[in-house]
């Protein structure tokens, strides 16, 4: 019997009922699901990843009905997933092709942040604004470098990272990950994620290695050339079932390809039997968008509203918005404060993302020693998912805060926090790539991407920014 991982109801129902504590659905109603749901024998969701045994199969029937009792109980919290009741609630929402400086009250959306300074109106810019060739570029280079350092630890929590990291002498970390001269009692405490180490470790990279943190942008860069921006959920979804396998998918997006194939339409492919729809899977396909629009923030959050609510709600989206608009911004601006700010220009000041992503920006510019921000976002985050939207996207701001522009810290302090490595790595790298209009050489890798995307296996990420850039222009 074949069981796979992010799809079968009897799997599905333990992230569910975690995901209904998140949000605040009725904890009188949502415990007594959980407690028929544990007499009946079911079992809690699983806190790495891994589908449950064919045994879990004849609880099939009763976790469907379960699934969709919590579904239909609605969340008190003031988290919006419509892009218009989101506008209203960020009261600082900017408009399009105007940086969040330049909006009344900005800085006030993020009273509480701490040492940062103003933005200037320099950096107001929108679609078709000249942007240095290198910025995008770097924004590429960074993504890249930041997800290959990120890969081999995937799933390994933060303490095997560093333990690793320190047996190499690589702590802090300042290069990749290597398996020369790791102890073996290392080795086998915390085992390499096993389909990354092949092609991830210093001694083995040869060309940037396939992984959903870079499909995803070449999606959204398709998506825009044959669509242009007009473009539709509808069609981010079409362009799925034609181009990527769904064996490249996984959590919130698998849940949604397979919703697609029954015939669920956008958005309910993304609330339908879905548990993972605030986690980290809208994040990481949000660069493009950003990278089209720089200095505008505000479109570049509403592109990724669009590619987001196929597969997410709520801060599962919110997370999508604020990398976007972080991208748009990266391209333009002078300093790691003025990208976190305007991600969080975009998001409901009233959510659980922008709370923790003010608090760990605050953290992070208070804090001289970046393992304290960490234990601080382990305090408040420790009992999500390591693939959750929130707690990844607050260390991401943290580590752009407290690396004050130097790329290696920031891929760095992303990758040891210990959450999604590669992900997060990959997003910070993107940023960090865009400020510094580069990567330094230690991060470059042979320009050729593998992908499984049809047309893609062995581009260069030099061509993806001449099509970015023309893209722009658009």
């Amino acid at each position: 019997m074949i069981r796979l991982t992010w799809v079968q109801p009897e799997d599905l129902i333990g992230h569910e009922l975690r995901q209904a504590a998140e949000d605040g659905r009725g904890p009188e109603l949502v415990r007594d699901i959980a407690d028929r749901w544990h007499e009946a024998g079911g079992h809690d969701a699983p806190p790495r990843a891994g589908a449950s045994g064919p045994e879990a199969a004849r609880l099939r029937g009763v976790a469907q009905d379960l699934l969709d009792e919590l579904g239909a109980i609605p969340s008190p919290l003031p988290e919006p997933s419509d892009l218009a009741e989101i506008i209203v609630a960020c009261l600082n929402w900017p408009r399009p092709g105007q940086h969040p400086a330049a909006a009344r009250g900005a800085a006030a959306s993020v009273a509480g942040y701490g040492g940062v300074r103003a933005m200037g109106r320099g950096a107001v810019a929108g679609p078709g604004t000249a942007v240095d060739p290198a910025r995008v570029l770097g924004a590429w280079l960074g993504r890249a470098a930041g997800c290959v350092l990120g890969k081999p630890v995937e799933k390994i929590p933060r303490e095997g990272i560093r333990e690793i990291a320190e047996a190499t002498g690589n702590w802090p970390i300042r290069g990749w990950f290597t398996a020369k001269g790791l102890p073996d009692d290392i080795a086998r405490r915390w085992p390499w994620n096993r389909r990354s180490a092949v092609n991830s470790l210093a001694e083995n990279i040869d060309g940037i290695p396939e992984d959903d943190d870079l499909n995803y942008p070449l999606l959204a860069l398709t998506v825009l050339e044959r669509h242009g921006r007009d473009f539709t959920t509808g069609d981010v979804a079409r362009l799925w079932l034609d181009e990527l396998p769904a064996g490249r998918t996984f959590t919130a997006e698998r849940v949604a390809y397979r919703n697609l194939l029954d015939g669920v339409e956008p958005p309910f492919t993304a609330r339908y039997r879905n548990p993972f729809r605030e986690w980290i899977g809208a994040l990481i396909r949000a660069d493009v968008y950003g990278w089209v629009n720089p200095g505008d923030p505000a479109t570049a959050a509403e592109y990724a509203w669009r590619d987001a609510r196929l597969t997410h709600t709520a801060n599962g989206i919110y997370g999508a918005m604020f990398v976007a608009a972080m991208c748009a911004a990266s391209l333009v601006a002078t300093s790691a404060e003025e990208v976190v700010r305007a991600g969080l220009s975009v998001v409901p000041p009233g959510s659980r993302l922008h709370e923790a992503v003010r608090l760990a920006a605050a953290d992070a510019a208070r804090e001289d020693d970046f393992e304290r921000v960490v234990d601080l976002l382990h305090e408040r985050h420790g009992a999500l998912h390591w693939v959750h939207t929130i707690n990844n996207a607050a260390l991401v701001a943290a580590t752009l805060i407290h690396g004050r522009g130097d790329f290696t810290a920031t891929i760095a302090g992303a990758v040891a926090g210990g959450w999604d490595t590669d992900s997060a790595g990959a997003t910070a790298g993107s940023i960090a790539g865009a400020l510094n209009g580069g990567v330094p050489d230690e991060w470059r890798i042979r320009d050729s991407l593998a992908s499984s995307l049809t047309g893609f296996d062995g581009v260069s990420l030099a061509q993806l920014a001449g099509r970015t850039r023309e893209m722009m222009q658009a």
